[in-house]
């Protein structure tokens, strides 16, 4: 019964800060779509329209976290070694990033206290660089080390949606600049991420709120549905955390992707989607068109695949 106290009102699963995270990342993640330049996709109709998503229905959307869902780790993680690289920080600080990568890894689950770590760390390097700085750096890292880590699996759930004619938001605690990079290369709407406070261009080291985590995703997804003109009843979320499952209570379609065992449980009670793309395997209760999984065995890597078996 503990996990359905996510259904309860707001107020008793989301703090102030979270509110305010989610009212910032929803007006950061607006902003950023607005001023981007409309890339018109085209793709190929199948042979049969699926159920869903639904084609043509401007009230839904999709929203799907970023780490272990859409790509193979931890965003900030990547975001670290380009940074390490281009001489932002010391051999000792990207030692720590690799060791809260191993956990994340090892563990298929977040540890908050090594996510806080690392975005304190995060904070404190790019304090007093300018905005504009990072997020051109940004582009160099997706290239560098993000690229190659995309799921093509979830790649393709996302795509059914923009097939669709629906938007599609990337939902993540990673920095909203970097975010917004990765969802302009997967060609996707637009990011919902931690907001970063900054005065005239240059970084202050703070946050906006706080980390866009837990709860805090949940309010960015309800501010931009609120924003945006969304019925919640007819979105779709996926996430591959226990920790979001207050965002994939807020919508109608929640898939639980690559799950961790707290999520696999949860998902299993509600009757949720489930997929997994680490091994190959898929869940019976998939919404989505099995076409949409081409390619999702390539995109478990042979460690991955090593590592299930071995912790099996």
């Amino acid at each position: 019964m503990a996990a359905l106290g996510w259904l309860t009102p707001r107020r008793r699963s989301a703090t102030a800060r979270s509110v305010l995270a989610g009212e910032a990342s929803a007006e950061a993640a607006r902003k950023s779509s607005q001023e981007a330049t409309e890339v018109s996709t085209t793709s190929e109709a199948s042979e049969a329209e699926p159920e869903f998503p639904v084609l043509g229905d401007e009230k839904a959307a999709a929203f799907f976290d970023l780490d272990n869902t859409v790509m193979q780790g931890a965003a900030l993680f990547h975001f670290g070694r380009g940074l390490y690289k281009r001489k932002f920080f010391e051999t000792r600080d990207l030692a720590k990033f690799a060791w809260q990568q191993a956990w994340f890894r090892l563990a298929g689950v977040e540890d908050p206290e090594h996510m806080q770590e690392a975005r304190d760390s995060a904070l404190s390097i790019v304090k007093g660089h300018r905005v504009a700085e990072l997020q051109s750096i940004g582009e160099e890292i997706y290239d560098e080390y993000m690229a190659e880590r995309i799921w093509p699996g979830t790649r393709a759930l996302a795509q059914a949606h923009l097939d669709a004619g629906q938007k599609v938001w990337l939902v993540t605690a990673a920095p909203v600049e970097i975010a917004t990079v990765i969802a302009r290369r997967l060609r996707l709407t637009g990011a919902l991420g931690t907001v970063a406070e900054s005065v005239d261009g240059v970084y202050t080291g703070k946050l906006v709120g706080e980390p866009l985590h837990g709860p805090a995703k949940a309010e960015a997804v309800r501010a931009l549905a609120a924003a945006e003109g969304l019925d919640l009843t007819r979105c779709a979320a996926y996430s591959d955390s226990h920790n979001d499952i207050p965002m994939l209570s807020l919508v109608g379609h929640p898939y639980a992707i690559n799950p961790d065992s707290k999520l696999r449980k949860h998902a299993r009670q509600l009757d949720w989607r489930l997929r997994d793309y680490r091994t190959g395997r898929k869940a019976a209760k998939v919404g989505i068109p099995a076409a949409a999984g081409v390619g999702a065995v390539a995109g478990g890597t042979a460690a991955a695949i090593a590592l299930h078996r071995r912790r099996r």
